[in-house]
Protein backbone atom coordinates (compact mmCIF):
# COMPACT_ATOMS: atom_id res chain seq x y z
CA UNK A 1 0.00 0.00 0.00
CA UNK A 2 1.43 3.33 -1.05
CA UNK A 3 1.55 6.41 1.17
CA UNK A 4 -0.82 8.35 -1.09
CA UNK A 5 -3.40 5.58 -0.77
CA UNK A 6 -3.00 5.64 3.00
CA UNK A 7 -3.48 9.41 3.15
CA UNK A 8 -6.73 9.08 1.20
CA UNK A 9 -8.21 6.76 3.84
CA UNK A 10 -10.22 8.12 6.74
CA UNK A 11 -8.85 7.80 10.28
CA UNK A 12 -11.29 4.98 11.05
CA UNK A 13 -10.27 3.09 7.89
CA UNK A 14 -6.60 3.47 8.84
CA UNK A 15 -7.24 2.09 12.31
CA UNK A 16 -9.14 -0.87 10.86
CA UNK A 17 -6.35 -1.50 8.35
CA UNK A 18 -3.69 -1.48 11.09
CA UNK A 19 -5.68 -3.91 13.20
CA UNK A 20 -6.20 -6.26 10.22
CA UNK A 21 -2.52 -6.13 9.31
CA UNK A 22 -1.42 -6.74 12.89
CA UNK A 23 -3.66 -9.81 13.02
CA UNK A 24 -2.24 -11.07 9.73
CA UNK A 25 1.30 -10.39 10.98
CA UNK A 26 0.61 -12.41 14.13
CA UNK A 27 -0.73 -15.32 12.06
CA UNK A 28 2.29 -15.25 9.76
CA UNK A 29 4.70 -15.22 12.72
CA UNK A 30 2.86 -18.24 14.08
CA UNK A 31 3.23 -20.00 10.73
CA UNK A 32 6.93 -19.10 10.70
CA UNK A 33 7.40 -20.67 14.13
CA UNK A 34 5.68 -23.88 13.03
CA UNK A 35 7.56 -23.96 9.72
CA UNK A 36 4.46 -23.77 7.52
CA UNK A 37 4.91 -20.29 6.07
CA UNK A 38 4.69 -20.06 2.28
CA UNK A 39 5.94 -16.51 1.74
CA UNK A 40 8.27 -15.23 4.50
CA UNK A 41 8.85 -11.93 2.69
CA UNK A 42 5.22 -11.05 3.41
CA UNK A 43 6.24 -10.46 7.06
CA UNK A 44 8.53 -7.64 6.01
CA UNK A 45 5.92 -6.11 3.72
CA UNK A 46 3.23 -6.13 6.42
CA UNK A 47 5.57 -4.68 9.06
CA UNK A 48 6.51 -1.81 6.75
CA UNK A 49 2.90 -1.13 5.76
CA UNK A 50 1.91 -0.90 9.43
CA UNK A 51 4.76 1.56 9.98
CA UNK A 52 3.63 3.68 7.02
CA UNK A 53 0.07 3.86 8.30
CA UNK A 54 1.17 4.76 11.82
CA UNK A 55 3.47 7.45 10.44
CA UNK A 56 0.60 9.07 8.53
CA UNK A 57 -1.58 8.88 11.65
CA UNK A 58 1.14 10.60 13.67
CA UNK A 59 1.58 13.29 11.01
CA UNK A 60 -2.15 14.00 11.06
CA UNK A 61 -2.28 14.18 14.86
CA UNK A 62 0.68 16.58 14.93
CA UNK A 63 -0.98 18.82 12.35
CA UNK A 64 -4.10 18.93 14.48
CA UNK A 65 -2.04 19.87 17.52
CA UNK A 66 -0.24 22.65 15.66
CA UNK A 67 -3.53 24.06 14.34
CA UNK A 68 -5.09 23.98 17.79
CA UNK A 69 -2.07 25.76 19.31
CA UNK A 70 -2.18 28.43 16.59
CA UNK A 71 -5.88 29.04 17.21
CA UNK A 72 -5.31 29.27 20.98
CA UNK A 73 -2.65 31.96 20.48
CA UNK A 74 -4.87 34.05 18.19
Amino acid sequence: MKVQEIRELSEKERQDKVSDLEQEFFNLKFQLATGKIENPSRLRLIRRTIARIKTVQRENSEEGGVKAAAQAEA
